[in-house]
């Protein structure tokens, strides 16, 4: 990479956490009229997840702690163990890809954890992940990915014609997650950041049935 040129970035995927697929599931089925289908296992993270294309490279998931995987010997990611039996399903964090994770992280504004190999079945990549298993800046920052160089999880998924058209960004100091977006390269007019008393993700998504909005 030649000096000052940053990484290519772009939003890769939005992440729904909750303290069971079958919640997550619901949740999503609720706010956009359609179901994820069968993601797979993280085995180093004890997780499992369901998938929604939302575009050729961009999905939605659905994470859960997996109840049947041996806890891991580290926080889980996405601040799952914080999650109780009765906690809401809720659009959480998201996920931005870049074509060089080691140079987007250093210079990004704003540290988003260590970065980590990660699989799930075949698929293998590269992600950050804040050691004590938080999501950074409470979700409004995005984790960084470098996928291998198998094509993008999207392609297999099934089509149900849904696309991102935007993603709502709130908190406190939204010239400081602007600052951080710039940091990483990522320049996507579907991405508005505004201020809020807290931080919250807001995703607007093109639906057979129109537009609907996915968060908390």
């Amino acid at each position: 990479m030649q000096p000052g040129v940053r990484p290519a970035a772009r939003i890769d995927h939005l992440t729904v956490t909750a303290p069971t697929l079958q919640a997550g599931a619901a949740f999503v089925v609720d706010a956009l009229g359609v179901a994820p289908q069968p993601g797979g296992e993280h085995l180093r993270m004890g997780t499992h997840n369901l998938l929604l294309r939302l575009g050729d490279a961009l999905f939605l998931e659905v994470i859960a702690v997996d109840p049947d995987a041996p806890a891991p010997d580290r926080p889980r990611w996405f601040a799952l163990d914080g999650l109780t039996p009765d906690a809401p399903a809720a659009l959480s964090t998201w996920v931005v890809a870049s074509d060089d994770i080691r140079a987007a992280a250093s210079a990004c504004a704003e540290d988003l954890g260590r970065i980590e190999p990660m699989s799930r079945g075949a698929r293998n990549w590269l992600i950050t992940i804040p050691t004590d298993g938080s999501v950074a800046m409470d979700g409004a920052a995005p984790a960084l990915i470098e996928w291998d160089d198998k094509p993008h999880p999207a392609t297999g998924l099934v089509d149900h014609g849904l696309s991102l058209v935007k993603l709502e960004i709130l908190h406190p100091e939204p010239a400081r997650v602007a600052a951080l977006l710039t940091s990483i390269g990522l320049a996507d007019d579907r991405i508005a950041c505004h201020h809020g008393d807290s931080p919250r993700l807001a995703a607007h998504i093109q639906t057979p049935q129109g537009i609907r909005k996915l968060s908390l």
